[in-house]
């Protein structure tokens, strides 16, 4: 409104002091200024586009195509028009980035009335993650620069990345044995397809109980005595605080503890074991759920800032997803680790201390650290005490950084492996392989 009232203003001041000319210029340029607003606002109206990708959910390595058709419903063509279609920043950053773009999500061009034109980009996908893409903002305006707007026009898409995997050809963290079955040091319960002895009959003993041959040879009856055992399986314990990973070494080691826990938790789910994942991370599906994104915004910059990830978050539910066997398990875990981000909640301890109670017994804690304190090591040990097997996989470069942090968890009784690269992944597991 500064370019009008100015115009009046010096148009009044031309009229008291009858400046004809620098009236008549007054008049045009408010009628330029006029016409430009209205120009500007009609062509605004006129534009409607649409995102098309031919998947959401891929792979690491995989080729995403994103089509962005733009058209002018108007009868008057646009002189210009630039189009861009967000993506958060953390996918932009580093080397190689988590989206490469290739192509051109970002054009200026311009459009004849009722006419459409396409703009075509591709996403390849590097690394794991949850990603925005969108919305997709359009700004135009008149070919003076007197006036400007913009439309954000569609809804945003979220990409799916899921995590690598390394195959694993065995797994027996938790029962040192080949694949099968476990004998516990505790009564969990009684499996009736493995007998260790005989005893007299209790009054209460069903009859499938009952030992024939053991009752017919000598005339008393006799019970069956069943060996306590157990399914083996995991809980995945994943420390992603944002303290616990300094910044010189991310996303690396973030990227390893994901990559660790998907092909554990793959090689678990093949063998028909039970499998479970408890976190401190945060749900990039929970975030965006609860923290949104707004379509009334007033500048440019402000939907580039709603398409980004706010740093810090003050929600402490933990993530966890319930230890147990099923076919749609191991797709749960694997989308929420792909869905999983660092954040500034509870800390590992905490953790531990908030979700013990939902740890089952029947199950290895497989915890992936990448750092140890003196409260994380009396975490891990109290759950060894209360009958947890309990194995601690250190995320970390240095051997000598290793036999520090490993130092608190074996004072605690906690067997501890190393693990500095991807390579180690299936050496971990091939430490326990009985064949």
């Amino acid at each position: 409104m500064i370019w009008p009232a100015a115009i009046v203003l010096v148009l009044v001041l031309a009229l008291i002091f009858r400046l004809g000319l620098l009236a008549y210029a007054m008049y045009t340029l408010l009628g330029v200024v006029l016409l430009s607003r209205y120009l500007t606002h009609r062509w605004a109206t006129a534009l409607s586009a649409s995102r098309e990708c031919n998947r959401l959910t891929a792979e690491e390595g995989d080729d995403i195509a994103v089509i962005i058709t733009i058209e002018n419903s108007g009868n008057l063509p646009i002189p210009w028009v630039m189009v861009e279609d967000l993506l958060p920043r953390e996918a932009l950053l580093y080397s190689p980035p988590r989206l490469a773009v290739m192509g051109s999500r970002v054009e200026l061009t311009h459009l004849w009335s009722r006419s459409q034109k396409n703009l075509r980009y591709q996403l390849k996908c590097n690394r794991r993650g949850y990603y925005q893409l969108g919305p997709l903002v359009l700004e135009t305006g008149d070919l003076f620069g007197l006036h400007r707007r913009f439309r954000v026009l569609t809804q945003p898409h979220f990409l799916l990345v899921m995590p690598k995997i390394v195959p694993l050809t065995g797994y027996a963290i938790s029962s040192k044995r080949p694949i099968g079955e476990v004998r516990m040091t505790y009564r969990l319960y009684e499996d009736p397809t493995r007998i260790s002895g005989v005893r007299a009959y209790q009054e209460g003993d069903s009859l499938n109980r009952i030992h024939w041959r053991a009752t017919a040879r000598t005339g008393v009856l006799h019970s069956k005595v069943y060996e306590p055992s157990t399914v083996a399986g995991v809980t995945l314990l994943v420390d992603f605080h944002q303290a616990s990973h300094p910044a010189r070494n991310e996303p690396r080691r973030s990227e390893l503890a994901i990559t660790a826990a998907a092909s554990i938790a793959h090689a678990v789910s093949l063998m028909g074991q039970q499998v479970g994942l408890v976190t401190n991370g945060r749900d990039a599906a929970d975030r965006i759920r609860t923290e949104g994104w707004a379509s009334d915004w007033r500048t440019r910059e402000a939907a580039n800032v709603a398409a980004n990830v706010r740093e810090t978050s003050d929600r402490l539910r933990p993530v966890v997803i319930d230890t147990r066997r099923g076919g749609d398990q191991l797709q749960q875990i694997l989308e929420m680790l792909a869905r999983l981000e660092l954040t500034d909640g509870l800390l590992l301890s905490e953790l531990i201390l908030e979700t013990s109670s939902r740890l089952p017994r029947d199950a290895t804690v497989i915890a992936i650290l990448p750092h140890v304190t003196h409260e994380i090591a009396i975490s891990l040990g109290m759950l060894r005490r209360r009958g947890l097997a309990v194995v601690a996989i250190l995320n970390m470069f240095e051997t000598y950084e290793y036999a520090e942090a490993a130092g608190p968890l074996m004072a605690e009784g906690i067997e501890t492996r190393h693990m500095p690269d991807e390579a180690a992944v299936a050496e971990i597991c091939a430490q326990y392989w009985l064949r």
